[in-house]
């Protein structure tokens, strides 16, 4: 109950300077970072949570699922149809360049094998929008800039996920069962799109009716059928999770609109608890044991594989520079990266505990320094207005 309390009094007070952290460089989700840190067993000592507790992996895992669902819910392919072309270049080509270049770093700089390390340039190729808040909430930032980071960060996760798995089990077995892996990723994704489509179907005959009160809870209980039967049945949850926002969101917009404010109040709430968790994890003596070459690949990373994908991504496009720039810089390392990390350190990989902690230094930093940035760049843009074509 303690690590309870801990939540709940950052919580109270991450609402009372919610509205200081929309104007300075302070984070929300920096603070819970701090906090559970702080909270640490080799700090203060208010929680013994460690990597080991289940109750992490089950936390991180839910988080995620909430956090994959809410994205797809966000990328109905109507909506990516008509906004598809800088996305597409940033997903399509940036994104494959970056875990390129992550993984080439991890292999010069990681002390790991080419299988471990193409598996860290997956888990740390997705992007957080979370600590670009200031960048995709401002009027004042141009809107195809806000569209592509937003739809950049709702797919790449659903994208590295079958990456992760994939690389996974090549790490643990040495050899791919391909044909259970495939049934399991095959299997995630006929649900997502199975589920909300019959759900949508029988909320279209004359029999049945949602009421106002309970619109919002259609694609709550939509996606709690998913991971309910996913658990049950073997079925990769998360892919379940974003295909079925997804549909969701195509096949019913007016359930999207209605789940909108809830299903990001959730899945906030969920996300919060699990960075501060990730806090409580991050030890002085993982920081210490990292090593300089692992403190050297985590800021390479974040300010050169990240920044060249994406000028390489972008160019010839009509972006404006200050746009480009700024995209390519918020390539934040966030949520889905902590949660696949942790997916590694409970399998059996031999470098396992390695990949882990370089995948922890790295969001750690990304946090404070994108988190730190967001409001700066947003400011820089928004007294700069460009007036170039969207491209």
């Amino acid at each position: 109950m303690a690590l309870v309390l801990i939540y709940a009094v950052t919580l109270v007070v991450a609402v009372l300077v919610s509205q200081l952290t929309q104007r300075t460089v302070l984070s929300t989700a920096l603070l819970f970072l701090v906090v559970g840190f702080l909270a640490g067993p080799r700090m203060l000592g208010l929680t013994t949570l460690t990597t080991h507790d289940s109750a992490v992996h089950q936390l991180a895992s839910l988080a995620l699922f909430s956090v994959l669902f809410t994205d797809g819910m966000e990328a109905g392919l109507n909506e990516i149809r008509g906004t598809w072309r800088l996305p597409g270049r940033a997903l399509l080509l940036g994104m494959p360049l970056t875990f390129a270049a992550i993984s080439l770093l991890a292999r010069w700089l990681g002390g790991l094998g080419w299988v471990e390390a193409f598996l860290v340039g997956a888990v740390l190729s997705p992007t957080d929008p979370v600590f670009a808040a200031a960048i995709v909430g401002r009027p004042g930032v141009p809107a195809r800039l806000r569209n592509l980071l937003n739809v950049e960060s709702g797919l790449n996760d659903g994208l590295a996920l079958p990456v992760v798995v994939i690389l996974i089990a090549e790490s643990e077995a040495g050899y791919l069962n391909p044909g259970r892996l495939a049934i399991d990723l095959l299997a995630g994704v006929a649900l997502g799109v199975g589920v909300p489509y019959i759900f949508t179907r029988f909320e279209r005959t004359r029999f049945f009716s949602s009421s106002a009160l309970y619109e919002p809870l259609g694609p709550f209980s939509v996606g709690l059928c998913l991971l309910a039967i996913c658990a049950v049945s073997g079925a990769n949850e998360f892919l379940a999770a974003f295909v079925g926002g997804m549909t969701t969101a195509t096949v019913n917009p007016a359930a999207r609109e209605a789940f909108h404010r809830f299903g990001e109040l959730i899945t906030e709430l969920l996300k919060l608890a699990a960075i501060l968790a990730f806090g409580v994890l991050v030890t002085p003596s993982l920081l210490a044991g990292v090593g300089i070459g692992g403190w050297i690949f985590a800021l390479s990373a974040i300010v050169l594989a990240r920044p060249l994908a994406i000028v390489i991504a972008m160019h010839r496009s009509r972006m404006a520079w200050r746009e480009q720039v700024s995209a390519a810089w918020f390539g934040p390392k966030g949520f889905a990266s902590v949660v696949y990390g942790l997916l590694v350190l409970q399998s059996s990989i031999h470098h396992a505990n390695r990949i882990f902690t370089l995948t922890v230094v790295t969001v750690a930093l990304s946090m404070v320094l994108h988190s730190s940035s967001d409001i700066v760049v947003a400011r820089w843009l928004e007294n700069n207005p460009s007036s170039d074509a969207a491209g």
